[in-house]
């Protein structure tokens, strides 16, 4: 299922079978000389899986990639097949393009494009102060910006990216200050901080202290500046909130972090905070549903033995979010469930009532989708429907 079945140079549009890695969509684009207007941090999904779950780079400009979608071909619960695009089938066209798998099989879809180009980057060490002050003035500095902040710190790395005609130049990557020291060893200090977690604090300080060694700039095709090596086995949180909420959200979280320093058993917050910024979409269940957001993301460090504590982070963090209007990424863990979700998005009704339309008898439905997507009385409906429906289909069950 990663066959190209179309394109069209003159629209800058492809036509690819869902399945396609994006790893491999960036070559396929490259060699019509084509390219993706905004790409997120890894490359490793599925065409159809990164639209089901409106996966997402930044640039206040761009869209995510379900918004990128402009026909789609669905396979429903019922067996029926469905051309789906801003003409035909319009609502489920909205619907099935950020659909957690709920809905059916996505076979086949077209993804508008631009012609090639390379981004020139700039990494740069700033404050979070800084950047959240005049947020307006910081999301509209480049084309496509993000910044990292440092919790126990004040300090933050600017990262922008603009459209250019210079000559590619690869981001100057030291084996030294990038893999040894910024990877291994690093790496091996988180580990051992695992045993004594106070000494996070003061390890991330020095980590992150070198502010030469935050200062990067290199020309290279889109899609190899947009990807970057995320690192370390990690657990992962992430909510889109409103732009206008963003530097309100920012702040508490700084406050929450620093309390937890001052306090004995507090907790200890490895990694970075990621803040992206995407444009409004007409994605149903699109996080970016309606309004430009910012999406804010926490990490903690996860050792392949004993687990580090994350949890006293997430709950904080989400309650953070949830008070700022925040909507979760839907490819991220979340705690948010049917009647949370019911109230978040305007078009989560909607939603309900398509998947039961085009999954009548459950097809689709698994533990994610009966815990957030059924409210208890459908899931309990359902699961009867279900075993009737199999009973009457196949009697060997």
């Amino acid at each position: 299922m990663q066959r190209v079945l179309a394109y069209d140079a003159y629209a800058c549009t492809l036509t690819v079978e869902a399945g396609i890695k994006l790893h491999d969509l960036h070559q396929v684009l490259a060699h019509r000389n084509m390219a993706l207007s905004s790409v997120g941090s890894i490359s490793d999904q599925s065409v159809a899986g990164a639209m089901a779950t409106a996966t997402h780079g930044t640039g206040v400009g761009f869209g995510d990639i379900s918004s990128m979608i402009t026909q789609l071909v669905l396979i429903d619960g019922t067996g029926k097949r469905h051309v789906c695009d801003h003409q035909n089938n319009k609502d489920l066209f909205d619907a099935a393009r950020c659909s957690l798998g709920a809905l059916g099989i996505v076979t086949q879809v077209t993804i508008q494009c631009e012609p090639a180009f390379a981004l020139h980057a700039v990494q740069t060490p700033t404050t979070l102060d800084a950047a959240i002050d005049d947020l307006d003035k910081f999301v509209h500095s480049a084309e496509h910006v993000r910044l990292w902040w440092f919790p126990h710190t004040d300090n933050a790395v600017a990262w922008r990216a603009n459209r250019t005609h210079m000559e590619l130049e690869s981001s100057p990557d030291s084996f030294i200050r990038d893999r040894l020291y910024g990877f291994h060893i690093y790496q091996m200090q988180l580990y051992k901080a695992r045993f004594k977690p106070d000494s996070i604090p003061s390890l991330t300080r020095k980590h992150f202290a070198n502010r030469f060694a935050l200062q990067k700039e290199w020309v290279d095709d889109s899609y190899r500046v947009f990807n970057f090596d995320c690192l370390f086995p990690q657990y992962v949180n992430e909510w889109a909130v409103p732009l206008e909420q963003a530097s309100s959200a920012l702040r508490q979280l700084r406050r929450w972090v620093n309390s937890q320093e001052r306090e004995r058993n507090g907790a200890r917050v490895h990694f970075p905070v990621e803040v992206r910024f995407v444009r409004e979409s007409d994605v149903w269940l699109s996080p970016a549903y309606h309004r430009t957001v910012c999406y804010i993301g926490v990490i903690m460090y996860r050792p392949y033995h004993k687990p580090v504590p994350y949890r006293k982070y997430w709950q904080a963090f989400e309650d953070i979010m949830r008070t700022h209007q925040g909507r979760p990424h839907w490819a991220k863990a979340h705690s948010m469930f049917y009647f949370d979700l019911q109230s978040t998005y305007p078009k989560f009704d909607d939603f309900v009532l398509m998947r039961e339309l085009c999954d009548p008898h459950g097809i689709f439905v698994n533990d994610y989708i009966r815990r957030h997507v059924l409210s208890p009385s459908q899931s309990r409906s359902l699961a009867s429907d279900t075993s009737r429906y199999v009973a009457q289909n196949d009697p060997k069950l």
